[in-house]
């Protein structure tokens, strides 16, 4: 499989799989992050305090938690485009539901239930695009991928923009919601299978669903399957004792720094993401500002993401990780310590932005490199998975030291501790 997606010229087919992953994955971080700009609206008029809209936001990550450990990995078993289209479907439909929503319950159950098709929706987008880039454009694939979540983001700020001040709150959900579903029949005419799971796992039809596939990538067709060369009966058993090995004497140093690393920083970037725009309401900016802190926020998201890329062919990746993380507290406590100026604060957000978020995907990297081959997969999916309950954790704490009425200077002095404490963990993983 390998052989056909690395050799030869990048074709059509294989650019769209890539655009459309990262297109959908733009579309998960509009809607999960949709949340934190109508956050001063729903409490408003909910009557909401803000320990309650801490627990919207973390039940979203949640169920983005749950996705990406629990569903995601039946993409082995049915395939990655019947996983993806089904998370655009769930995303899309709950995310309509939820422009109805008037208690805090169903706001809660839906929000879980958006983040559960979001996070296996992440998780098969990342795969899928790997699987059809060839080996010298993976790496490139995947960070375009990646950077689709802070683009998503972005475009919620500038919707938000456009669509409140006339339809309200429920507006960006109706939004969002609808495209969300048009993209779903976009993915179910436009998205292909996994070469890689057709090969291994034969499905019915595999040879003409394979060999359908390269005629569009303008490649050779089969007449027979290739031999596979791993065992059924060993991957039944592979899950168990990939688990049991990121455990063993010689990676459990590895895998607890790791998991460790993961939930800082998880925590402190899903605090931002979540409250930026309320914290910003709330300090007296108004929605506006609020609204232009989280697009320049995320908008250095972006640009991190592809710096980290850039500076990691010539330094140490946990080095620059570290680097990167540390400067990224350093500018939350000079944000707080910063004169009330909006642009000044917006300068720095931006900054913020960059560093934190160009440190956090180098994280993704080094636990692809820190385990052998055999492991790899199960040890990147546990190190995110369990990490992500630190994204479930954050915007909740928050959420109680806003309501015990902490303001937005004392939030990010106490959110700066765990990132600067991961990224010192993350140094001591020396991995290149």
């Amino acid at each position: 499989m390998a052989d056909v997606i690395d050799n030869g010229r990048v074709s059509g087919q294989q650019l769209l799989v890539v655009g459309l992953c990262m297109f959908f994955n733009m579309l998960d971080g509009f809607d999960i992050t949709a949340m934190a700009v109508v956050a001063g609206a729903v409490s408003g008029e909910l009557g909401l305090t803000a320990d309650r809209l801490g627990w919207i936001f973390s039940f979203a990550l949640l169920g983005m938690m749950a996705g990406a450990m629990f569903l995601a990995p039946m993409s082995d078993v049915i395939g990655r485009r019947k996983i993806i289209i089904a998370g655009v479907t769930l995303v899309g439909v709950s995310i309509l539901f939820t422009a109805n929503a008037s208690t805090l319950g169903e706001f809660i159950a839906l929000r879980f239930v958006s983040g559960v098709g979001a996070g296996a929706m992440l998780a098969c987008q990342a795969t899928l695009a790997a699987e059809y880039s060839p080996e010298k454009y993976r790496a490139l694939s995947v960070a375009a991928v990646t950077s689709g979540y802070p683009l998503g983001a972005m475009f919620t700020s500038v919707a938000a923009g456009i669509i409140m001040p006339e339809y309200g709150w429920r507006g960006m959900f109706w939004f969002g919601g609808g495209l969300t579903l048009t993209m779903g029949i976009v993915a179910w005419l436009l998205i292909p299978e996994s070469l890689k799971y057709l090969f291994e796992r034969r499905p019915g039809n595999a040879l003409e669903r394979v060999n359908k596939i390269l005629r569009k990538l303008k490649k050779e067709i089969l007449t027979e399957l290739p031999a596979v060369t791993v065992l059924q009966a060993g991957k039944r058993s592979g899950l168990t004792a990939a688990m049991l090995k990121l455990l063993a004497k010689e990676h459990i140093r590895m895998t607890l720094t790791l998991w460790t690393t993961f939930f800082l920083c998880f925590a402190t970037l899903y605090f931002l993401l979540s409250w930026i725009p309320k914290l910003m309401e709330d300090a007296g900016y108004g929605f506006d500002v609020g609204r232009q802190a989280f697009f320049l926020f995320n908008l250095g998201g972006v640009i991190g993401i592809y710096l980290l890329g850039l500076l990691s062919t010539r330094w140490k990746l946990t080095n620059l990780i570290f680097a990167l993380l540390f400067l990224s507290a350093i500018g939350m406590v000079v944000f707080a310590m910063a004169p009330k100026h909006a642009s000044l604060l917006l300068i720095i957000i931006f900054t913020i932005g960059v560093l934190q978020q160009g440190g956090f995907t180098g994280l993704y990297s080094a636990a692809a490199k820190a385990y052998p081959t055999e492991i790899r997969s199960t040890g990147i999916g546990w190190a995110v998975g369990l990490g992500r309950s630190g994204a479930v954790a954050g915007p909740a704490a928050a959420g109680y030291l806003i309501a015990a009425g902490l303001d937005m200077s004392v939030n990010f002095y106490i959110f700066a501790v765990p990132m600067a404490i991961g990224g010192l963990i993350a140094y001591r993983l020396h991995i290149h």
